[in-house]
């Protein structure tokens, strides 16, 4: 007699149970009928989906991670073609992934597009560290010590909302139009994400976790080394992500005024010719950007992460 799998308790097999054709009924009004005993079971619990449920489980294909990561992008590869191949939109307006191909072959045989690059990276690195460290050192100092919240928190919270690009007029004059407003008014608009995150994850560590570290004896600096800093990693990571974003946006704003390098001046020089394969291009070149740094954020999250067990979506 076929039997199938039913699963016990403690996810062990329970052996071998009669299919529901073959389950044995309540004996008749007569009594029990001849050859059985009196003390046979009269129902049984048949789990009639478990193995197959499990099959379907097992038998489903994994794709990695990394290639469904690339399905949006290439959707939208795939869109932006569509657009432009059949004329809904026109190759003045919107150029076509052929002519941007193009136009990157062109720029890169001459060099220039990876002249204006670096030109640009370097400027958003300089900012963004400038900017980073900053948001942190007056993050932790607000957060850590009442006298710092009371000066600093208020001040910050004061000027985070002033434009940064309102203050490109005043940049100049107090900097000239060399790379100082550049680096300047990138380091004003990565600052601030940072100290906000940075700050609300110091103050919302859990006073529990403090109550315990204390309890076993931890100093304050140990405190602060092995409780609250790594508490408030989460919020900076954050912080971080909206700063990587900001530094961008804000540098192809402040390459468009009185430079002659970057990818920002490559922008504005292609308006002025009507080459919208440039302009597409250069765009490109923003999202691959963000896309690879988006990318190193979420790899450092799960190295210094490891320790937090978070809601995994499926």
């Amino acid at each position: 007699m076929s039997a199938l799998d039913t699963i016990g308790v403690g996810g062990e097999l329970a052996g071998p149970l009669p299919r529901p054709a073959e389950l044995p009924t309540a004996p008749p009004a007569g009594g029990p009928p001849a050859g059985h005993a009196a003390h046979e079971p009269t129902s049984v619990v048949v789990l009639e989906e478990a193995w197959p449920a499990a099959k379907r489980r097992t038998g489903r294909v994994l794709v990695p991670r990394s290639v469904r990561r690339m399905t949006g992008p290439l959707l939208l590869l795939a869109l932006w073609f569509l657009v432009t191949a059949t004329g809904l939109v026109s190759a003045r307006t919107l150029a076509n992934p052929i002519d941007v191909a193009k136009a990157f072959w062109e720029l890169a045989e001459t060099g220039e597009l990876t002249r204006h690059l670096w030109v640009s990276l370097k400027r958003v690195v300089v900012g963004l560290a400038l900017g980073v460290s900053s948001g942190v050192a007056l993050a932790v100092l607000a957060g850590l010590f009442r006298l710092g919240d009371d000066i600093v928190d208020s001040a910050v919270q004061m000027l985070r909302t002033v434009p940064v690009l309102g203050l490109v007029p005043l940049f100049m004059v107090w900097f000239g139009i060399g790379e100082e407003p550049k680096i300047a008014l990138i380091t004003i608009g990565t600052l601030f994400p940072v100290y906000v995150n940075t700050y609300a994850g110091i103050r919302g560590v859990d006073a529990k976790l403090v109550e315990a570290a204390t309890t076993f004896g931890v100093g304050r600096w140990g405190l602060i080394r092995q409780v609250i800093l790594p508490g408030a990693l989460p919020n900076f990571l954050v912080g971080l992500r909206f700063s990587l974003t900001a530094s961008w946006l804000i540098l192809i704003v402040a390459e468009q005024l009185n430079t002659r390098e970057g990818l920002g001046y490559l922008v504005n020089e292609a308006r002025v010719w009507f080459r919208t394969d440039i302009i597409v291009l250069t765009l490109v070149i923003y999202a691959v950007i963000g896309l690879a740094l988006d990318g190193g954020v979420r790899l450092l999250e799960r190295r210094l992460l490891a320790w937090r067990r978070g809601f995994a979506a499926r």
